[in-house]
C-alpha cells in the first residue's frame, strides 16, 4: 500500500509540474461554454419559433424541460472527450519522449505498481477535467436557458446525476487516451489519431450506420456512442431515439452498458500498452 502511494505521489507531482492540466482544464471549461450555450440558444429559438407558429397546439410538441437541459449540458462529453483524450496521450508520449520512464523504474522497480499509480492520477486530473466542463456548461447552458425564459434544471436530481456522470466519463477518457499515448508511442502522430478519430471518422460511422440495422447494432459499441450512452443525453443520439423508423439496434446501450464498454475500453487499452511498450527496456 506504501508504495502505491508514494507511486501515486510522485504521478501527481510531474503532472502538477507542467501547466498542461489547467490549460487543458481552461480549454474544456470554455468550449463546452461555447458548445453549452449554442444549443442553449437554438433550443431557445426553435421554442420560440414553434410557439409563434402554433401557439399553445405547437407547445406540446416541445422536449421537456428536463430533456433540454440535459442534452445541453452533456455536450461537455459529447464534444469535449477529445480534450481528456488528448491530455491522456500526451502523458504517455511525454513519459516515452523524454526517457523520464527510466528514472521512475529505478526508484520502484515494480513496473505494475507505477502503472496503477499513473492510471489513479490520469482519473482524478480526468476528473478534475470533467468538473471544469460542466462548471463551463452550467454557466454558460444554464444561465442561457434562464436568461430566455427556459428552465435550467439545476433544482432536479436527474440534472445533477447527469452532470456527474459526465465527469466520471471524462475522467475515463483521460485513462484511455494514456493507453493509446501508449500504443502509438510518438506523439504527434498520437495527437493527429486523437483528432482525426473523434472529429471526423467516429461522427461519420456513428450518421452513415444508422441507415441499416446491421451496422446500428456495431456503431453502438464505439467508444464515442458509448460514452453517450453513460452519461444519457445527447445529441448525437437524441435524433434516432426519438425516431420510430429508426433501427432498433441504433438506440443506444443504456447507462450501465455504456459504462461497462467505456470501462472495457479503458482496461484494454491500458493492458495492451502494458504488453507492447511498459514492459520493453528503458533507456
Amino acid at each position: 500500500m506504501n508504495r502505491i502511494i508514494r507511486s501515486v505521489s510522485a504521478e501527481w507531482r510531474k503532472v502538477r509540474a507542467t501547466k498542461l492540466w489547467w490549460v487543458l482544464a481552461i480549454v474544456l471549461a470554455g468550449y463546452s461554454a461555447l458548445m453549452a450555450g449554442a444549443f442553449a440558444f437554438m433550443f431557445s429559438a426553435v421554442g420560440d419559433a414553434m410557439s409563434s407558429a402554433g401557439g399553445d397546439q405547437a407547445a406540446g410538441f416541445a422536449p421537456p424541460a428536463q430533456e433540454i437541459a440535459e442534452l445541453v449540458y452533456s455536450g461537455v462529453s459529447t464534444f469535449g472527450y477529445v480534450i481528456p483524450l488528448i491530455f491522456g496521450a500526451l502523458m504517455a508520449t511525454g513519459e516515452l519522449r523524454h526517457r523520464t520512464l527510466g528514472l521512475a523504474f529505478t526508484l520502484e522497480p515494480r513496473r505494475g505498481i507505477v502503472l496503477l499509480g499513473k492510471v489513479k492520477v490520469l482519473l482524478g486530473v480526468g476528473l478534475l477535467l470533467g468538473i471544469a466542463g460542466v462548471i463551463g456548461a452550467v454557466a454558460a447552458g444554464g444561465g442561457l436557458l434562464a436568461a430566455t425564459g427556459g428552465d435550467p434544471m439545476l433544482g432536479s436530481g436527474d440534472t445533477w446525476a447527469l452532470l456527474a456522470r459526465v465527469i466520471v466519463a471524462i475522467g475515463i477518457w483521460a485513462v484511455i487516451g494514456f493507453g493509446v499515448g501508449l500504443l502509438v508511442g510518438n506523439q504527434a502522430f498520437a495527437i493527429v489519431i486523437v483528432l482525426v478519430f473523434t472529429q471526423f471518422l467516429e461522427p461519420v460511422l456513428r450518421m452513415a450506420a444508422g441507415f441499416w440495422d446491421w451496422s446500428a447494432q456495431i456503431a453502438k459499441f464505439l467508444p464515442g456512442a458509448a460514452s453517450d450512452a453513460f452519461v444519457g443525453a445527447s445529441v448525437m443520439t437524441s435524433m434516432s431515439a426519438i425516431d420510430p423508423s429508426a433501427p432498433a439496434g441504433a438506440q443506444p446501450l443504456g447507462i450501465w452498458g455504456g459504462l461497462a464498454v467505456l470501462l472495457a475500453y479503458g482496461i484494454v487499452a491500458v493492458l495492451l500498452g502494458w504488453l507492447t511498450r511498459w514492459r520493453k527496456d528503458v533507456v
